[in-house]
């Protein structure tokens, strides 16, 4: 039932206890070793002896996802290079991702968090993890990878894609555990019943799922469709990657491991903390992290938390499942994008208007992203041949650069409806 009980059911004083030991220490580092958090904390007066009890995280700054891209590409590192045994990093908005580094000690953290993870899903030793995250950059598959080595159990690194060979795969190496984003369950099941394989053939009876927002009706179309319990997982890459958070059986909430990770909910607008149950955003500070200490990041996720104990016996907070974010970012096929990934290709481009439309849709299971951009005048009217030339480079660039396949549908200009106020880049068509 749980991986490490010791950690996963302390004592609510004991866990505070350890959780401040730690803040103290991740303070120093970040003040001593990042001149980014140098600097913000001697611009409000700050030193690390000043945080004497967890009341005085909210005297610390905030840090965001621009502070990480300011400082592109290693300036967030609280270690030398020569400490550092990987290197992960985000897609990035505008051509500068996030990038997010690991000590040896980090990876083993890593491993331990996602072993717990996957039991308090529903894993155990004895199962075969078929895990189609993606790995490379993405932390996504190397996290469920490791956890599941440290766990003990088989694991199958499949990746993403290639549905009819996940299925045959699944179905002739009894696979018992998937790990996926939640849409592509979906249309595994979906190849599965094209292929006439019914949930009784397969010996799959649990999934981890997570990477992009999904909600209660989606979660019992996946468990009626591929016969199994299916859960919420959540992490991000610039906290560690997958296994911040997870839901236990109960499936009332994902439990964040509170002795790694400070959790609060914040008022997005005025930054002050919110009690349990009103929803706002969610600011994770790292306890244990050695080569990317980070302190109160917001997160843009907003969610609650949830009251009073969990009938699985954890003690570790839980907060509600995830409702949306407070900025423009789109999770499709659990790629992060962001409308201004568009309108820089579109400026680079050049022969079209810095007008566009972000369709976002569900096909079956997958989400579908189609891109209307307004072309010039001047190419408007001319042959129908250089149009298509400027629609496939258009395409090819999209794609390169969001890293998620795209349709794009070049339309005639001042065809995009101009707005007064802010401009709406974005229709999302999807039911989750």
């Amino acid at each position: 039932m749980y991986w490490n009980e010791r950690y996963e059911c302390m004592p609510e004083a004991e866990l505070q206890e350890l959780q401040l030991e730690r803040l103290q220490a991740t303070v120093r580092r970040a003040f001593f070793d990042v001149p980014f958090y140098r600097r913000a904390f001697q611009e409000i007066g700050l030193e690390p002896g000043d945080i004497k009890s967890l009341d005085d995280l909210q005297r610390l700054p905030f840090t965001t996802k621009q502070d990480l891209r300011d400082n592109y590409p290693y300036g967030m590192f609280a270690v030398p290079m020569s400490e550092i045994v990987r290197i992960h990093s985000s897609s990035g908005t505008t051509g500068k991702p996030t990038v997010v580094g690991y000590t040896r000690h980090d990876i083993d953290v890593w491993s331990e968090l996602m072993a717990r993870a996957l039991v308090c899903g529903g894993a155990t030793r004895h199962d075969i993890i078929q895990n189609a995250y993606g790995y490379g950059l993405f932390t996504g598959g190397l996290g469920i990878h490791y956890g599941s080595e440290r766990l003990g159990a088989s694991v199958i690194p499949i990746s993403g894609g290639n549905t009819k060979r996940q299925v045959m795969i699944m179905k002739d190496y009894g696979s018992t555990v998937l790990t996926c984003t939640p849409s592509y369950a979906l249309h595994i099941a979906e190849v599965m019943a094209e292929m006439g394989i019914k949930p009784e053939e397969i010996k799959l009876r649990c999934g981890i799922f997570g990477a992009e927002p999904w909600s209660e009706s989606m979660r019992q179309e996946i468990e009626k469709r591929l016969g199994i319990s299916a859960v919420d997982i959540y992490g991000l890459s610039e906290v560690i990657g997958p296994g911040v958070g997870i839901e236990c059986q109960e499936k009332n909430g994902l439990h964040i491991f509170a002795d790694h990770f400070l959790i609060e909910i914040i008022d997005p607008v005025t930054g002050k903390q919110l009690p349990p149950g009103q929803r706002g955003e969610l600011v994770i500070t790292s306890l244990t992290k050695e080569a990317l200490p980070v302190i109160r990041y917001r997160t843009r996720d907003i969610t609650s938390l949830i009251p009073g104990p969990c009938p699985c016996g954890r003690t570790h907070p839980r907060v509600a499942r995830f409702t949306g974010r407070t900025d423009d970012m789109l999770i499709i096929r659990g790629v992060n994008v962001f409308p201004s990934q568009v309108e820089s290709v579109l400026l680079e481009m050049g022969g079209t208007e810095p007008h566009y439309l972000l369709i976002v849709d569900r096909q079956g299971s997958l989400d579908t992203l189609e891109i209307k951009v307004e072309v010039s005048e001047t190419l408007f009217s001319d042959k129908v041949r250089r149009l298509e030339d400027l629609e496939k480079r258009l395409r090819h660039e999209l794609e390169s650069t969001l890293g998620i396949s795209v349709k794009v549908t070049l339309v005639e200009p001042k065809s995009i409806q101009r707005s007064e106020g802010k401009a709406v880049r974005v229709i999302d068509k999807r039911k989750i």
